[in-house]
């Protein structure tokens, strides 16, 4: 119960890396608020995580929804002690073959969400409190046909840093976990032997030879989040089976 008396607010919570985050998070005590597009998933997560859980429909990249969101979660839980801003797109944008709609969407929802995000809830932030953004191992690399979201990346990697000098009189730790390769539904609901294959591949360039799964990553964002972790700051914890490392 190491985050005991606490509240989180997970985005991008109905599957995935923020579905088994926020699980971890209530099972650890906090009081869990979450955020999807999908009401019928969300309303399944919401039993889930029990008494005192809050699920809201909304979108990322609307700021009216992420206003909204504030101050929904302020009249339930009278504050925030914890952000993770999962909700994120994942796919390839060659640079010949990307047009200005598939460019938007992956730079709106990862980049602008991100910020709109934070700029709702910075203001029900307790003092102390802990953000954790959701980088990748690809802003350490160069990836063909994976520009955007590489940049994407590289984008929140940099806000982890200007966010924690700018939210520092509050007390406030932003950090950043990079996920590597993650078994998740952002990879295909529906497993053909085609994304078999790939995912296999991908798992043999992996020095630890397995996808991660998104507990993993879960288990990170709790060292942050908690206070373990209160002498980081501005830092990027690299979860990735030493794909991007060795």
């Amino acid at each position: 119960m190491r985050l005991e008396g606490k509240t989180a607010l997970v985005t991008g919570a109905t599957s995935g890396i923020g579905l088994a985050t926020a699980r971890l998070l209530a099972k650890e005590g906090a009081r869990v608020a979450v955020t999807g597009r999908d009401k019928a998933r969300l309303k399944e997560v919401e039993a889930e995580l029990g008494q005192g859980a809050l699920a809201l429909k909304v979108d990322v990249r609307s700021a009216a929804d992420m206003q909204d969101m504030s101050r929904r979660i302020q009249a339930a839980f009278d504050g925030l002690d914890i952000f993770f801003a999962n909700a994120g797109v994942a796919f390839g944008t060659p640079l010949s073959a990307t047009d200005e709609a598939r460019y938007d969407e992956l730079m709106d929802t990862n980049v602008k969400g991100v910020f709109l995000s934070m700029q709702a809830v910075s203001p029900i932030l307790r003092e102390g409190a802990s953000v954790i953004l959701s980088t990748s191992w690809l802003n350490e690399v160069g990836t063909p046909g994976l520009s955007m979201l590489s940049a994407s990346k590289a984008a929140v990697r940099s806000l982890a840093r200007t966010w924690s000098a700018e939210l520092l009189d509050r007390k406030i730790r932003v950090n950043a976990v990079s996920p590597g390769a993650i078994d998740t539904p952002i990879h295909g609901r529906t497993v053909t032997e085609e994304v078999q294959a790939t995912k296999d591949r991908i798992a043999g360039n992996i020095p630890l030879k397995h996808l991660g799964q998104p507990e993993d990553i879960a288990q990170a964002v709790l060292f942050l989040a908690s206070d373990a972790s209160r002498y980081m700051l501005g830092a990027e914890l690299v979860v990735d089976g030493g794909f991007a490392q060795l």
